[in-house]
């Protein structure tokens, strides 16, 4: 497909010092090495020459579509577009303060600057020393991510959509350097409401002691010596609904056995009523029969 065509589709056709400089960056990619060995395609090159020119000229490129054109995933554009990048060596640099201008947010730069020695520092000295030396840094995923993180923290908007457009790199990927970043930088990049622990506050405590998983139990010793409070802890233990049927139940069982202890008890008097009447009612017969 030509080169103007697919430019077209992208919405760049007006911008004709794009369309030149990715054609230029097209025969370059064939004269230098073979794309198709990357698994890029010649439409995907071209799609991603054309990335690489719009970011360059500043020219608002749609990621999502230039996706949908390639056939490939999200991931898979990503890498190809990595590799092309390392290919041809014109990666560019995500600067802190192009950032702090571009989305109009220039106070952030010291503390975006200092987060990032930090992060490295820190990050750093966890690893082990044979990975320190392979560790890269240079990727602009990280700039990024320290941005955002510094916005969020001073409460300023960023369009987070933009910036991993940006940086060039996958939502899931974008995530995973902010967790990262923001837990070893936690005083640097970490907002106090993502960070506290439910046990720690004094008012969440209580709650989380009447919980069955959160609850101390007592030896085996003490449960000998104290079995009723230890049923009220298993009853305590019962959800609502459960813990209602139990006591229905007992309630139950309480009535069905006073009424049993109440018919064993009126069950001798009223045999001994019967034969008292039956003993009576053979009297008068012996009495009637003596007078006749």
């Amino acid at each position: 497909m030509d080169m103007s065509a697919i430019a077209a589709r992208l919405g760049l056709s007006g911008s004709r010092p794009v369309v030149r400089k990715a054609a230029e960056l097209r025969r370059l990619c064939d004269i230098n090495f073979d794309s198709s060995v990357l698994g890029i395609g010649e439409v995907c090159k071209a799609i991603i020459c054309l990335e690489i020119t719009a970011t360059k000229f500043q020219v608002i490129f749609d990621r999502s579509e230039a996706v949908r054109m390639s056939g490939m995933s999200e991931k898979a554009y990503i890498r190809s577009f990595n590799a092309l990048q390392n290919g041809l060596g014109v990666k560019t640099t995500l600067d802190v303060r192009e950032l702090g201008i571009q989305f109009g947010c220039v106070r952030l730069i010291p503390f975006v600057q200092k987060g990032l020695v930090l992060y490295k520092e820190r990050f750093l000295a966890a690893l082990p020393p044979p990975r320190r030396s392979s560790t890269d840094f240079g990727r602009q995923v990280f700039t990024a991510a320290a941005f955002y993180l510094c916005a969020k923290r001073h409460k300023l908007k960023v369009d987070k959509l933009k910036l991993i457009d940006l940086c060039g790199t996958s939502s899931s990927e974008f995530t995973t350097v902010l967790t990262s970043t923001g837990d070893i930088c936690f005083d640097v990049f970490g907002i106090a409401k993502e960070k506290k622990d439910p046990t720690s506050i004094k008012g969440n405590r209580k709650l989380l002691d009447v919980l069955p998983s959160k609850r101390k139990h007592e030896d085996d010793s003490d449960h000998s010596d104290e079995s009723s409070g230890d049923d009220n802890d298993d009853e305590l233990d019962l959800p609502t609904h459960k813990r209602h049927k139990k006591m229905e139940k007992q309630a139950y069982n309480q009535w069905k056995s006073s009424v049993i202890s109440t018919n064993k008890q009126t069950k001798p008097a009223q045999e001994t009523s019967s034969a008292q009447l039956q003993e009576e009612t053979a009297r008068r017969r012996l009495g009637s029969t003596t007078t006749s």
